[in-house]
């Protein structure tokens, strides 16, 4: 009895020996992050930016991979499928974390319960685009111009987050504005400058170098304040739109049952990656807020900002089903 007690003790600390170990030699290959949006998107190129330097301080590659389609769907179930081993890392923003919960009644992925929280990047406001073409110099003309050209009045969307600023826009407005879904707010931008679409609210990535060309105008922000790196856009409120504050923010989530410990590892380098001087000043260009956060803190904003967009969704009666 007692050999037999012996043996599967040894077993027992051998297993958990062996854990421990993996744990702490991670990671011992690549690292694959998700993103739910074809190359060239906001999250596309926050992840690029920041690139180099995670894979300094996980020294091992991290490859970016894009799986565009279905509002990041297809993205997140892969990732919520994927082993919780920390190799495969879902690029989760607030569109496919907290709108498509509250506008899906069904997803093949639970947002809350399918992840576990690594880390906040950044965040940042929508910026309220148009085709500089078009006679609309500010909101008042764009809302104007909407009720005046309903078979013109369009815009470009490629996420949840957009979706729903833009139909808080127009509940709030009484305009008419049909949707047309593109890949990545990279391509909704350039469906903005190429006049296939009227506008597009955007992040600010993909915008920030055709909005100084001029190849898009800007007409406001979602902020509640006016943002320093576009200090003459208004803020919605200040353009005659309130209650138009649209916060956004992108974040690394893992699969659910993902060791603590790599989580912690995790996020550790994410708070390091975005306060070191060359991704701060690239963020800064873009209009990013480097956040960092605690991997508790991100879970607490996950829940409160899915509770918040599900009334949200539920008031404008908007359902993607």
């Amino acid at each position: 009895m007692i050999r037999i007690f012996s043996v599967a003790l040894a077993a027992i600390l051998a297993a958990a020996s062996g854990l421990s170990f993996g744990q702490d030699s991670y990671p011992s290959k690549p690292i694959r992050v998700i993103i739910g949006y074809a190359a060239g998107g906001g999250n596309d190129i926050i992840v690029r930016v920041m690139q180099p330097e995670l894979q300094k301080g996980l020294g091992q590659p991290v490859v970016i991979e894009n799986k565009p389609g279905a509002m990041s769907i297809i993205a997140a179930e892969y990732v919520a499928k994927a082993a919780p081993d920390g190799y495969t890392i879902f690029m989760g923003p607030s569109g496919p974390m907290t709108i498509n919960p509250a506008t899906y009644s069904k997803l093949p992925y639970n947002a809350v319960r399918d992840f576990a929280p690594v880390s906040m990047i950044c965040a940042f406001p929508l910026i309220v685009t148009v085709d500089p073409r078009l006679p609309v110099k500010n909101i008042k003309e764009l809302v104007d111009y909407a009720k005046a050209n309903p078979d013109k009045a369009n815009y470009a969307s490629s996420a949840g987050i957009f979706q729903i600023a833009t139909e808080m826009f127009k509940q709030r407005t009484g305009t008419k504005i049909e949707m047309i879904l593109y890949k990545s707010s990279g391509e909704s931008v350039q469906a903005v400058a190429g006049g296939q679409v009227m506008m597009t609210m955007t992040d600010p990535p993909p915008a920030t170098g055709a909005l100084k060309s001029g190849k898009i105008r800007g007409l406001a922000v979602t902020s509640p304040q006016r943002h320093p790196s576009w200090p003459d856009l208004p803020t919605m409120a200040e353009a005659g739109v309130p209650d138009m504050e649209v916060p956004v923010w992108t974040a690394f989530f893992a699969p659910a049952k993902t060791p603590a410990a790599i989580v912690d590892r995790l996020q550790k380098e994410v708070a390091r990656v975005v306060q070191t001087p060359d991704v701060k000043e690239r963020f800064a260009t873009m209009g990013l807020q480097p956040i960092g956060s605690s991997s508790e803190d991100l879970g607490r904003r996950l829940a409160s900002d899915i509770e918040k967009w599900t009334a949200v969704a539920k008031a404008a009666n908007l359902k993607n089903d």
